[in-house]
């Protein structure tokens, strides 16, 4: 018999008094190779824990590919005195893209690791979920980063 999903998860936060054993049997039924489903489950069972998640260079991935089946550039920018997280028209997927396979991923890496210490990476986790918009040739997809007192250490 399969478990309710819905009985045990509302969206991606577990419903008050789900217990952990209940989370993981829900997710080897329903995520197993979707990553979406197994970053879902990670937020969940962090959730329970009163964690916050880090951002991975796989979970960016992820979330590019399911909101709009590419691999986007990503890319911090500075204008004005204020940084932004830029999602940018170019895509691992196209032959002109200036970095390969591991490359990108190196750079994913990067850019989550500099987020995680930002203490930005939910906001910018939720910013890339939810945004309606997409990157065209010429306009990027701008998040302005919430200053935390420690964006001053990236700003020269």
């Amino acid at each position: 018999t399969e478990p309710n999903v819905s009985r045990f998860m509302n969206c991606r936060r577990p419903m008050p008094g789900t217990s952990l054993a209940e989370i993981w049997v829900i997710g080897e039924r329903t995520a197993v190779d979707h990553p979406i489903m197994n970053l879902a489950l990670r937020h969940a069972v962090a959730l329970l824990h009163h964690q916050a998640v880090p951002l991975s260079a796989e979970e960016l991935i992820a979330i590019l590919q399911s909101r709009w089946g590419v691999s986007y550039h990503l890319q911090f920018h500075r204008r004005a005195g204020r940084l932004y997280f830029q999602v940018m028209w170019g895509y691992l997927e196209q032959q002109s893209f200036p970095l390969n396979a591991a490359e990108y991923q190196l750079h994913l890496g990067q850019l989550a690791e500099q987020l995680n210490g930002l203490g930005v990476a939910d906001q910018v986790r939720q910013w890339l979920l939810n945004n309606r918009d997409k990157p065209r040739l010429g306009k990027a997809l701008s998040f302005p980063l919430p200053d935390q007192g420690r964006l001053s250490e990236f700003l020269l």
